[in-house]
């Protein structure tokens, strides 16, 4: 995937509250974000605010190595949630109701002369 896409930020960044939502994602990944969020809003920065242009680098690369290092977990939730597993849900169940089928059986078939004309 492309890293880069201005779409591609504003989708991940939209995934992060959706991610941090979901309780089977390891608290590792979790305390990742809160980390920058909390390194967003500290006023010790590697780079002081008071140069303009630069003061607002050191938290962009942090957030872009963040998105970077997440990026495979947080493209799972652009759409806004996991995939549903309905495997479970429809188990041993008839999902498909009044469906005539035949079976053929290849062998049969096989052995069956061949008509010639």
């Amino acid at each position: 995937m492309q890293f880069f896409g201005f779409r591609v930020l504003i989708k991940r960044i939209k995934a992060i509250r959706f991610m941090m939502a979901d309780k089977t994602v390891k608290w590792t990944k979790k305390a990742i974000i809160i980390a920058g969020i909390v390194y967003l809003f500290l006023p010790i920065d590697l780079i002081p605010p008071v140069v303009f242009p630069f003061g607002i680098l050191d938290d962009i690369v942090v957030w872009a190595l963040i998105l970077w290092y997440l990026s495979s977990e947080l493209d799972k939730y652009w759409i806004g949630e996991k995939p549903k597993d309905y495997s479970r849900k429809y188990h041993g169940k008839t999902v498909v109701d009044d469906v005539e089928y035949n079976v053929d059986d290849e062998e049969a078939e096989k052995e069956e002369p061949a008509e010639d004309a």
